[in-house]
Order: structure tokens, then sequence, then C-alpha cells
């Protein structure tokens, strides 16, 4: 086995939190910090989620690294974290689990007078349109082993007053007009099939996350059935000297990762540094090209039963 193989590796684990300085505000002891003697490698982590693939790069160290003492300033840093990785979560899990042109995007509604007392008699109406769904389902032979995906969202209170309660839902219920005319609860209906961008379902995962104040009441549910993104880790695929060409743009990114990954299409970078440890911070994100969506045919379940989306198409 080799020396690299048997050295002693120390990680931040909170890396993303330590890597804070964009590129554009990086200063030349940044650039520097690429070359120290204490960075042993980069461990490579990459999270494929349905089409997308995401890479995150980042250093492991010869000798222990200790963080910046904790200030209300880091305090909010790490609130600004949290909500950062609360958003790629629910991205990854929703470019994992739906599908462009196929799957929906729902928006359910109350009428005037007929608002839900508190949040928790807001989430049961939910509870009992995803029963009466899976009932719906259960009932008709050609969805026999069809299982209920979702995730979604309800509105009750923001900054500590009440609003309009709504809810938002992906789902990969199979009839669109149903998905709408489950809901008995009156108010408005409306739906659409999803449709993403170079970076998947994002957009909507960041609408979905989205909090305005302490007191917001905004949460989002996803079903138990979700499948994980894949994530695999390596400590000898990305050099140190490497990392520095790639960070300092003296070799290609894009064809960098796009020679890791065949079939994958190298959308951006993100590069960034810190003011107490050395090396730099690596985020690429990329998306199959190799996988056309069928829009209109059949499509296949988990259990590779063939359906047909119905309802309308927009």
């Amino acid at each position: 086995m080799s020396k690299r193989k048997n050295q002693v590796k120390y990680v931040l684990a909170a890396y993303e939190e330590s890597f804070a300085i964009e590129k554009k505000n990086s200063s030349e002891a940044h650039i520097e910090s690429l070359r120290s003697d204490s960075l042993a490698g980069y461990r490579v982590k990459t999270i494929k989620s349905g089409p997308i693939l995401e890479v995150e790069a980042y250093p492991f160290w010869k000798i222990p690294q200790s963080r910046k003492k904790r200030s209300e300033e880091s305090s909010q840093a790490q609130k600004n974290l949290n909500d950062k990785n609360t958003k790629k979560h629910v991205t990854r899990l929703i470019n994992a689990n739906f599908r462009s042109f196929v799957d929906l995007w729902l928006t359910y509604t109350y009428p005037p007078g007929k608002m839900p007392a508190d949040f928790e008699q807001a989430k049961k109406d939910m509870t009992n349109l995803i029963r009466r769904m899976k009932n719906w389902l259960k009932k008709r032979e050609q969805y026999k082993g069809f299982e209920l995906k979702y995730i979604y969202v309800t509105e009750h209170t923001r900054d500590g007053n009440k609003v309009r309660a709504h809810h938002h839902m992906v789902t990969n219920f199979p009839d669109r007009d149903v998905a709408e005319e489950l809901w008995n609860c009156g108010g408005r209906t409306q739906s659409r099939r999803l449709q993403g961008d170079d970076f998947g379902f994002e957009g909507m995962a960041r609408y979905i996350t989205k909090e305005k104040g302490n007191k917001t009441m905004k949460r989002y549910t996803p079903s138990r059935n979700l499948k994980q993104p894949t994530v695999t880790v390596a400590d000898t695929k990305l050099t140190r000297r490497r990392a520095e060409k790639i960070a300092k743009e003296e070799i290609s990114a894009q064809e960098t990762f796009e020679s890791w990954h065949k079939g994958y299409q190298f959308k951006d970078m993100q590069v960034q540094f810190s003011d107490f440890v050395s090396g730099a911070y690596l985020y690429v994100r990329m998306k199959r090209i190799d996988s056309p969506v069928k829009q209109k045919g059949d499509w296949m379940n988990e259990n590779n039963q063939h359906y047909k989306p119905k309802g309308r198409s927009g």
C-alpha cells in the first residue's frame, strides 16, 4: 500500500463553513495558500441526483487544523450555511425522484372564510389529501404497485402574522386532473408539469425552503420513500497541483471534470478560500446529456411497470 494511503488525513467536518471567501474577493495570501506545505491532498465528493451531478473538492492536511471561535457574526454565517445546505438537500431529493414533463407541481388554496385555524390543521388537510390520493390509486388495477412520492410545503404564518394559508406539492401522482379534484377544502387548485433547467429543479427547491423571518411557519414535508442521492468519496482523484491549477484557471475545469464524468456536461464552478486554513474549496455542477426525456409516451415506475401520465400536458 502506498505511503499516501497510509498517512493520517485531517479533514474539517464543516468544510463549507470554513471556505467562505469567494474567489472574486480573494487576496494574494489566499492564492499562496494553495501551495502550503501543510496540504496533504484533496477529497473529492461526488453527488448524483437524477440527471444532475455535483462535485465538492476540499483539502485534507498533514496536521490538524483549527477553526475560528464562534461569534455573533459566525453564528449568522452558520445559519446561512444551514439554509444553503437545506436548499441543496431538497434540490437533490427533487432531482433524484421527479422528472420534467411527467411529474406535477400543484398549488392548493382555501376560499375566504374557510382558512385553517392553525398550522397543524393546515398540515392535517394535506395528510388527508395524500390519503385520498393513495386510496384512488389502490382502486385502479392499472396502478397496482404504484408508489406515490411527494414533497410538499405548507405556508401559514409569515413573520408572526397569519397569511392566506396555501400548499405547494411536487408529486409523481399520475393523473393531473384527479390531483386537482381530490382537494376538498374549497379554494383554487393549480397544476403544471415539472420542467427543469440546467440545474434541475433548484429554483423550485429554493422556493420550497425559503424562510421569511424567525416566526415564519413554512415547512416542507417529504414522503418517506424518496430515493436519496448517490454519494461517492475519493481521496486520490485530485492532486494538490491539479487543484491549484484549476483554482487559478491555469487549466480548464470543464475539460477536467467532463473527462472524469463521461456523458455529463459541465455547467458551472465556484472556487472559495478561507481566512484560517490553506487550500481551496471547489464546487462543480454538471448535467447528464445522454438521457432524453419521454415527454408524452409511456413511462416506467421503479417496478418496471408502464404508465401514461394523464391530464393536461402543459
